[in-house]
């Protein structure tokens, strides 16, 4: 089975790929990456057939650059700068650098290997890719499509309704049905309702003019972890900084649980607080966490509701209402939502991750707050992230 060209447009990305990229661009170009690929969903199966593709789509991938349009786009972007533009003109994704296998069983290896500044593109566009491949081939398509249209319709109504009254927006790319889908999904969110203000995919942002939406991930604390000079306990610290001094208050809002909430808000001080527009979370209990923050934040003595927060932890529309009416009184509140939006059908959505692994060579990990979601292949090395975390919180906790 030949599909046509996945990917089209290197803007066909999530927006914080490109603004992490930036700083790594102009202060840490010396790092080298490597990122692992998982599917956290039971007893899926790839085959053969899918590898060729995916291996097709990947191959087609790497033969593409930034038009000037989309230079363009991007360097009209208030805080992407000219010099990050200019690179770009130069960068396209390198084949090399991406190593696909199938074990016996079905389960399928993508590793990715290379400059950290290249190798950290290719997340989105190999998710995208293989979703994409697995539900064109593995289901009928077009059954698929007419539930996707179904459940989409439905959710319209219930923001013209009254239903839902909170502001989200899009971000669907990683785990989405198909691109196709997935524009159609944001062009009818946008124009048939008040509440949908923007997406992560840049691509889309473009066509339609409308915000394209996104600040940092995991992968951007979790590097720092692979610096010699840096303690690890002290990574969110160092990331925050490099963030700030990049994009000065511009593009702020922080993500929370990388190494976990309770270290990230020790170093998330006076200075820090008032420099980031709002955090967002991504583990852990929503309430519990959204609770902390406030708490936070009259801490220092600031007023919640000038702040924001950005929920974006495996959402439902359900979900993200019931967490807006509990929150919407005490704090600005917005959502992050994504396969939700754009791979919701009558078959269960893959839970599909390319996560960073090693950076110089050493184990780096995400702890979050929720410990189900750590990924690391070194189990001694994250034990010892453990309790270097621990280590620090209690120390600091028992000099307060």
């Amino acid at each position: 089975m030949k599909l046509k060209p996945i990917i089209e447009s290197l803007l066909d990305t999530d927006l914080y790929k490109f603004n992490m990229n930036q700083v790594i661009f102009h202060k840490h170009t010396d790092l080298n990456g490597e990122y692992c690929f998982k599917c956290r969903n039971e007893g899926i199966v790839f085959t053969p057939e899918m590898l060729e593709e995916i291996n097709a789509q990947i191959d087609h991938l790497c033969s593409l650059s930034l038009t000037k349009e989309e230079l363009d786009y991007l360097r009209a972007i208030r805080f992407i700068k000219n010099d990050y533009v200019e690179f770009l003109r130069l960068w396209h994704p390198i084949r090399e650098y991406v190593e696909t296998s199938l074990s016996k069983e079905g389960e399928l290896s993508v590793i990715v290997k290379g400059p950290l500044f290249s190798a950290m593109q290719f997340e989105i566009y190999l998710l995208e890719i293989i979703n994409e491949v697995y539900f064109r081939i593995k289901f009928d398509y077009d059954e698929l499509l007419a539930s996707a249209k179904e459940r989409l319709d439905e959710k319209i109504k219930a923001f013209n309704d009254g239903k839902y009254t909170f502001n989200f927006a899009e971000f669907g790319c990683r785990r989405r049905l198909s691109r196709e889908w997935e524009g159609e999904v944001i062009k009818r969110l946008t124009s048939e309702t008040k509440n949908c203000v923007g997406t992560s995919n840049v691509y889309f942002a473009m066509k339609y003019d409308i915000k394209p939406i996104g600040t940092y991930a995991h992968e951007f604390v979790q590097m720092y972890q692979g610096i010699d000079s840096i303690p690890l306990a002290y990574t969110n610290y160092h990331a925050m900084n490099d963030w700030y001094d990049e994009y000065r208050g511009d593009n702020g809002t922080a993500l929370t649980d990388t190494v976990t909430t309770d270290l990230f808000l020790l170093d998330f001080n006076h200075s820090m607080v008032n420099n980031y527009t709002g955090v967002r979370h991504d583990s852990g209990d929503p309430y519990e966490w959204g609770e902390k923050i406030i708490a936070h934040y009259k801490k220092y003595g600031v007023d919640p509701k000038t702040k924001l927060l950005l929920f974006s932890d495996s959402l439902n529309f359900d979900k993200a209402e019931e967490i807006y009416r509990y929150f919407k009184d005490k704090i600005k509140v917005s959502f992050g939502i994504g396969t939700f939006c754009s791979n919701d059908t009558l078959e269960e959505a893959l839970n599909i991750v390319i996560k960073l692994q090693y950076v110089n060579g050493r184990p780096v990990a995400k702890l979050s707050d929720t410990p189900g979601k750590a990924m690391c292949q070194d189990e001694a090395y994250l034990e010892y992230l453990k309790r270097s975390v621990e280590f620090r919180i209690n120390r600091e906790r028992m000099g307060s």
